[in-house]
């Protein structure tokens, strides 16, 4: 989370109604594999009375300001497209978009995780619609850089990541890095560290001083993937991490630099360094409890910004994970947010093409930008009110100039994000030595980039 990460963004919110399948409209468009650049109609208001179904996980803050704000003015626009949107949390709508695919009348539109255990199964099950077509037709191509689109890229067998046919577009980038409470380092007699071992300083500091520095909710397991990241950046090479995330043959979890990273993490717990209970707290109440002063760190995405920064205001802040030396080459867990695709069985794939394409234009990055939100195109065009969001622009802009952005780890295999969830859950509670750890992640990823050649 997306990821993320992917996985990266989730929100554990009520559970909305579904919403009935969208009724067939007066224009079916023609089918994806009949789509030519030439032939695609652009002009939505052309398109006839159509009903698209969307599903979506912007359920927070900004996210879900953004999304109505969005929602409303392309319902203005086009009154001719009645949108019925149903918004679910991260993990409700991992769990139900799988089966909501296999149906008969799945969603027109719908924001897939963009890792090989979702996008690439439905991408291999034909479920989702190649958008290449609609790339040409509305210049998608040179609005969001090949950097950018490698995240929601599949050859047509699901097989390889990062290559191949476009199958989503994202609204918003996304970093894991590290907020911080500016009232607390000061408390402490700190600065926000310039280097990692400032850092681990830090902690040891603001431990001795009886509060546990970093705050973490993982609960769901995936938010020790991001912390875990953040530890590997420090220890091993961006091409190494790259080899990994996107399940590529040739690399190796027993490396020891990704045994030094796990080890990092045992410590961390030895000592104390994070809140009691951490491994059965849920995500939202985490950030949430640092939002109201507990500990001084928290590790985590951007996507966390628009609620942080209306919670803490001017007291908080955001950094990259900071390198081995001050003038090291910032290397972060990062790429888009969950990307918006459209399903295979949808009988308007031009009117959803024209509802990405609105999303995600530069008006809408305008929106994204003013809800608190992290546009992935043409951020360093928006006016940002300074702050948290600024920090978090700043940064966003600094690791994508330097192309030290690294895949989520739960991106590699079909079966990691479950892999590597159970793993780190374990070996932070102490279930199992580095070692041991390493061995279970090199036992998914090894078999698979095998056998994926």
């Amino acid at each position: 989370m997306s990821r993320i990460s992917r996985l990266g963004i989730v929100a554990a919110t009520g559970l909305l109604g579904l919403v009935a399948a969208c009724t067939p409209g007066s224009n079916t468009s023609a089918p994806p594999s009949q789509a030519n650049p030439s032939s695609v109609q652009t002009d939505p208001a052309k398109l006839g009375d159509v009903s698209l179904l969307i599903w979506d996980q912007e359920v927070r803050g900004g996210q879900a300001a953004q999304m109505k704000e969005l929602n409303d003015a392309f319902q203005a626009k086009y009154p001719n497209i009645k949108l019925k949107r149903v918004s679910r949390s991260f993990d409700d709508l991992k769990t139900t978009l799988r089966l909501a695919l296999s149906g008969n009348q799945p969603p027109d539109v719908v924001q897939a995780n963009n890792g090989r255990s979702d996008m690439g199964e439905f991408v291999k099950a034909n479920q989702l619609v190649p958008l290449d077509p609609y790339l040409k037709a509305y210049g998608w191509d040179k609005r969001y850089p090949e950097s950018v689109r490698q995240y929601s890229q599949y050859t047509a067998d699901g097989k390889t990541f990062g290559q191949g046919n476009l199958y989503g577009l994202p609204q918003v980038g996304e970093v894991v890095g590290i907020f911080y409470s500016k009232k607390k380092l000061a408390a402490a007699g700190l600065q926000p560290p310039k280097t990692w071992d400032e850092f681990q300083s830090s902690l040891a500091t603001l431990k001795s001083k009886g509060d546990a520095p970093l705050v973490l909710g993982n609960l769901q397991k995936w938010p020790a993937i991001h912390v875990f990241g953040t530890v590997q950046g420090r220890t091993t090479a961006p091409d190494a991490i790259k080899q990994l995330g996107f399940g590529r043959k040739g690399g190796s979890w027993k490396a020891d630099e990704n045994l030094k990273a796990a080890q990092t993490l045992t410590d961390w717990v030895s000592k104390g360094y994070f809140n009691e209970g951490f491994n059965g707290q849920d995500y939202d109440p985490a950030w949430q409890s640092f939002a109201k002063g507990k500990g001084t760190y928290l590790i985590g995405g951007t996507w966390l910004e628009a609620d942080l920064g209306k919670a803490m205001g001017d007291d908080a802040g955001f950094m990259l994970p900071p390198g081995t030396s001050a003038d090291a080459k910032p290397i972060a867990t990062g790429g888009t947010g969950l990307p918006f695709a459209i399903t295979a069985k949808s009988k308007h794939p031009e009117a959803a093409a024209a509802y990405l394409n609105f999303i995600t234009s530069a008006d809408a990055m305008k929106t994204l930008a003013k809800t608190g939100n992290l546009p992935v195109a043409d951020t360093s065009q928006q006016e940002v009110s300074g702050g948290l969001q600024k920090d978090v622009f700043t940064a966003f802009g600094k690791v994508v100039e330097a192309d030290g952005l690294v895949p989520y780890l739960d991106y590699a295999t079909p079966t990691m994000p479950d892999t590597i969830g159970a793993a780190l859950q374990d070996l932070l509670a102490g279930k199992a030595t580095p070692d041991k750890f390493a061995d279970r992640l090199e036992k998914d990823y090894g078999a698979f980039a095998e056998a994926n050649g």
